[in-house]
């Protein structure tokens, strides 16, 4: 069984020295990793990570997750090789398919259907996996020879088929994660689920069967690796209250309707309770999804924070 690994992630930056402090305030706390997520109006993924790697000392950084569709394979392998780098290789690599159809307009960029966007983000990985395997620009090589340059490669070479910084894939459709079982060190559930007929970006809380289901499909993609992959969860509330389910049935009538009391007190995706509640929940979850590695989103920073020292 896999030890636990705890996370954060960034929705935005109010100064250098409120950031500095933020990442330092979470390395203190016990978190492992400072994450950033990449959507428009949010902090750049890259210059972000290797700020909070140069604000701390141990802290791993990452992105949680990519939109495959935003990048070049090419320009990314640079932006992961130079960030492994300057962060000493601390660096870890989430791509995901992209899933807010706004986003891509205002970019410019064609929306495809899900199916067109998960096989582009597999395709992406593939393409990286060579470009940071090294040997790509051998035409170039007697300009770069002349000038006494090298080409850039990564600190790390454990993910990518040993090409890259570890590799996490996260999503919840079976293209994702089936790409994710073929290619991820570490595979990402969401909480947030598509709702059916709604359009793109409406989303709904996972449900504990939901996520117990995606694992287990997952798991049955990856086959043998399956044992190899560390499980992340990105926990989307966290409360800590003498009351669970009081909280519960407010969230429910405040926010979740469409999930029963019981739901939300099971779903993975929430954490409620005493602090030791909290802990024992986490450590469950480990035992029945796998999920060793938990993330919280950034307002939940300060709240999880002494629960990792329980666990």
């Amino acid at each position: 069984m896999r030890d636990f690994r705890f996370g954060f992630n960034f929705f935005d930056i109010a100064s250098p020295g409120d950031f500095a402090e933020r990442c330092r305030r979470g390395e203190r706390y016990g978190y492992d990793t400072a994450l950033v997520p990449d959507h428009l109006g949010a902090p750049a993924p890259f210059p972000t990570v290797v700020a909070a790697a140069d604000a701390t000392e141990r802290l791993r950084v990452g992105t949680l997750v990519l939109n495959a569709g935003f990048w070049n394979s090419h320009l990314l392998a640079r932006e992961i090789a130079t960030a492994d780098r300057l962060s000493g290789g601390r660096l870890e690599l989430g791509i995901g398919a992209g899933h807010m159809k706004w986003e891509f307009d205002a970019a410019g960029i064609p929306w495809e259907p899900f199916g067109a966007r998960a096989e582009r983000m597999a395709g992406l990985i593939e393409e990286i996996g060579r470009v940071l395997g090294g040997g790509g620009y051998e035409q170039h090589r007697p300009v770069a020879d002349f000038f006494g340059l090298a080409e850039l490669a990564p600190v790390q070479r454990t993910g990518f088929g040993g090409s890259g910084p570890p590799l996490l894939v996260g999503g919840t459709g079976d293209t994702v994660l089936r790409t994710a079982a073929r290619y991820a060190d570490i595979v990402g559930i969401a909480g947030a689920y598509q709702v059916k007929g709604e359009p793109p970006g409406t989303f709904r809380l996972g449900t504990a069967a939901e996520a117990e289901e995606r694992v287990r499909f997952a798991r049955e993609q990856a086959g043998d690796r399956a044992d190899g992959i560390e499980w992340n969860v990105l926990v989307q509330h966290v409360q800590v209250t003498p009351d669970r389910r009081a909280e519960a049935e407010r969230i429910h009538a405040e926010r979740m309707p469409d999930m029963t009391v019981e739901e939300i007190l099971d779903t993975p995706f929430v954490l409620l309770g005493t602090e030791a509640q909290i802990a024992a929940q986490i450590r469950e979850r480990r035992e029945r999804f796998g999920f060793s590695y938990i993330t919280v989103h950034s307002p939940f920073m300060d709240v999880f924070g002494p629960v990792i020292e329980r666990v």
